[in-house]
């Protein structure tokens, strides 16, 4: 029998249409003599929907006619149910849809990359490709990863962070500790988005009072970073666990300003054909060899400190100048799952899926080893609950 693999994307992200982009592109890839693929929709309200027709891109420049083709579903929350169930449940007729075997989620940005879905993931037991919940919102948050990274003599440029009511109540206090600290220029981000959205260069106080302005809109925490003048970007995509990896050839985005925007990322190639495959670059990057090396090296030190799994991209920054190397970002469910960096380094985004699958399926057994919950029942045992805050007069 076939293996029924669930594709996960959409969601309520700022990056929705480039999920749908990316998920498009995996389920074209993926063997369809060895795989049943049933395409799960998120829509930017929440619903889920599945049907062949959220298989075609070109489908999603009509979404009402789109979902008006396909069957509203949902997952129950209980462990072990697989199930996808139809909310318009027919008379006489079963309410399941599809039970799936495995879940690949092409989520990007918050709601779907930041550890929110794979909690829910986990609490059914369904086994999924990809980082775990915590993986997931370290990665995710530029601000948490960046203090583990360091935590670990992994390099990342200087930086300040703090919350969008810490600016509001507290903003001379911030704005002379990023000048004293960091000086001008600076880059500032919201803290949990990816694909370029919210962030923006200050060359001085007032542009940072904008850009701060500009990022809150997306994001309750806000980190402001050193910036790289004299700035080489360079990304290297991990696939594995974070016992076992191996780290793809590297690529060098071409930018059309001063930072990469979404623009340059997603606005690329044809009109039915983007995402970062797309975009413009360098594969592989003009590099001498022990950088090459060293940012390899990097990506899977990134990889690992984070306990992640499946396919990842770290965005690596180089000082032109000093030659010196900075960690950036780690992106745990990348732009076209960097199938392009694989078939660079001789993996066909085919074989890409199927490792992904492997070690879904891989990593499901080696829970099955781990103990979760114990049999004995204290309320069971006479006196167990003697002295426990709360019980007193429960009959």
């Amino acid at each position: 029998m076939k293996t029924t693999i669930g594709i996960f994307f959409g969601g309520r992200s700022t990056e929705h249409e480039i999920s749908v982009i990316s998920a498009n592109q995996a389920m074209a890839a993926i063997n369809h003599d060895k795989y049943n693929v049933v395409p799960v929709y998120i829509t930017k309200q929440g619903k889920w929907y599945t049907g062949q027709a959220l298989t075609d891109v070109k489908n999603y420049r009509d979404s009402k006619s789109l979902l008006s083709s396909c069957e509203e579903v949902y997952m129950r929350p209980v462990f072990g149910d697989y199930n996808l169930y139809t909310v318009k449940k027919k008379m006489f007729k079963s309410d399941v849809v599809a039970t799936l075997d495995v879940a690949i989620p092409v989520l990007h940005g918050s709601n779907g990359e930041d550890g929110i879905f794979e909690g829910v993931l986990e609490t059914i037991g369904l086994p999924y490709a990809g980082c775990n919940t915590l993986a997931s919102a370290n990665g995710m948050d530029k601000i948490t990863m960046k203090m583990i990274l360091a935590a670990n003599d992994i390099p990342v440029v200087d930086y300040v962070w703090f919350t969008d009511k810490q600016w509001f109540g507290m903003r001379d206090e911030l704005i002379n500790k990023i000048e004293q600290r960091l000086g001008y220029p600076v880059i500032v981000k919201p803290a949990n988005l990816g694909s370029s959205v919210g962030i923006g260069r200050a060359e001085n106080r007032q542009q940072l009072l904008e850009r701060v302005d500009d990022a809150q809109r997306y994001s309750a925490r806000i980190i402001v970073e050193d910036m790289v003048e004299n700035l080489q970007e360079i990304n290297c995509s991990v696939l594995g666990d974070c016992d076992e990896y191996e780290t793809s050839v590297l690529e060098e985005p071409i930018k059309s300003g001063e930072i990469l925007s979404y623009t340059d990322k997603y606005m690329g190639g044809t009109k039915d054909n983007r995402g970062m495959h797309a975009a413009q670059k360098r594969i592989p990057a003009d590099l001498p060899a022990d950088e090459t090396a060293r940012i390899q090296h990097l990506a899977g030190e990134t990889f690992r400190v984070l306990s992640c799994h499946g396919v990842s991209r770290v965005d690596m920054m180089i000082d032109a100048k000093s030659r010196n190397i900075y960690v950036n970002e780690i992106n745990t469910i990348p732009g076209s799952l960097s199938f392009y960096l694989w078939e660079a380094a001789g993996i066909k985004f085919s074989e890409l899926m199927e490792r992904l699958v492997r070690l879904a399926l891989k990593r499901k057994r080696d829970q099955g080893s781990k103990t979760v919950s114990y049999d004995a029942n204290i309320f069971a045992l006479g006196g167990g609950v003697k002295g426990v805050k709360g019980t007193k007069g429960i009959k």
